[in-house]
């Protein structure tokens, strides 16, 4: 039962594809086997963010790869390594920055591919698997330690890193699968998707550093997966991918919901970005079919920290 209308459908497009020459075939990796159950995807996109020039990124999480997509659609593979990316974003200084579940959070140079070790560990301990992130308009890194945890391990943490890169914090550690975040509009709340309980949490940020009374937010249901990435758009307006679902929920800042934006593809819509030249077109990654999708909104989204001065 919803106490709310309907939201108004919204349906996209195919803005792009992964190019056939970069498929790769009858490929198994680890991450394969453990998540896709016998499937061999030829990719599995993740992690859109866009630079200063409108270059579109994205992950491909199972290969170690990241790609580079111009304004007219011509993708370049910036680096492939010995990793599994699957978040990606941008520092306002170029730097990208990702959230890799092998190997922690990297740095990558977009021009020259290399990537280098940021931050690696909590303490002494490694990582259980790191999956996605976000900057906050001061620098620092907010990001989800999601591994293997669900509801029978609630045990998923989200970190916040400092923008010098010295300090590291944990904020929450009984998250069962925690994935996409997004800070609200005054940066005193993170929204966090829960993936395996199908809930958005709020989680208040104290003065002190610290965080307390973190509660549900948003219930989603049905679907094969859960809430993934996460945006906001510039009125404190909530989108939600719902992985498995094939759709991105558009709530606005106090839940109600708004638009249902529909896939054109498959049901594994894992992550978005706004773009375009008025910010109000929002960008899909459907990890199933290699598709990036695309949607115009009637508001825009919110500046990241990418695009600051």
């Amino acid at each position: 039962m919803s106490l709310y209308p309907p939201p108004k459908d919204i349906i996209t497009e195919v803005w792009s594809k992964i190019p056939k020459k970069f498929h790769k075939e009858n490929v198994r990796t680890p991450w394969i086997a453990a998540n896709k159950f016998g499937m061999e995807p030829h990719s599995f996109l993740e992690g859109p963010s866009f630079d200063r020039n409108g270059n579109l990124y994205v992950v491909d999480i199972p290969f170690g790869r990241i790609f580079r997509i111009s304004p007219d659609k011509e993708w370049t593979l910036v680096t492939e390594y010995d990793g599994e990316p699957n978040g990606l974003k941008i520092h306002k200084d170029g730097r990208i920055f990702i959230a890799d579940y092998k190997r922690g959070i990297l740095q990558v140079d977009a021009d020259t591919g290399t990537v280098t070790p940021y931050c690696e560990r909590w303490r002494v301990e490694s990582f259980k698997g790191v999956n996605d992130l976000v900057f906050d308009a001061s620098g620092n890194v907010y990001f989800t330690d999601q591994g293997l945890t669900g509801m029978h391990d609630p045990t998923g943490r989200v970190f916040r890193l400092s923008a010098d890169g010295e300090r590291l914090d944990c904020l929450v550690d009984t998250v069962p699968s925690p994935n996409g975040l997004v800070p609200n509009l005054t940066e005193d709340i993170i929204y966090l998707a829960v993936t395996r309980a199908n809930q958005v949490w709020r989680v208040p940020l104290l003065d002190d550093g610290g965080t307390a009374k973190v509660g549900v937010f948003l219930h989603l249901s049905g679907g094969g997966g859960g809430p993934d990435g996460m945006a906001l758009d510039e009125e404190g307006g909530l989108l939600v991918s719902h992985a498995g679902n094939g759709c991105v929920w558009h709530f606005d800042a106090m839940g109600e919901p708004k638009h249902r934006i529909r896939s054109c593809t498959g049901l594994v819509t894992t992550n978005l970005a706004f773009g375009g030249p008025d910010n109000k077109s929002l960008f899909i990654t459907e990890s199933h079919s290699g598709a990036i999708l695309k949607a115009d909104l009637p508001v825009a989204g919110k500046t990241m920290f990418s695009h600051l001065n």
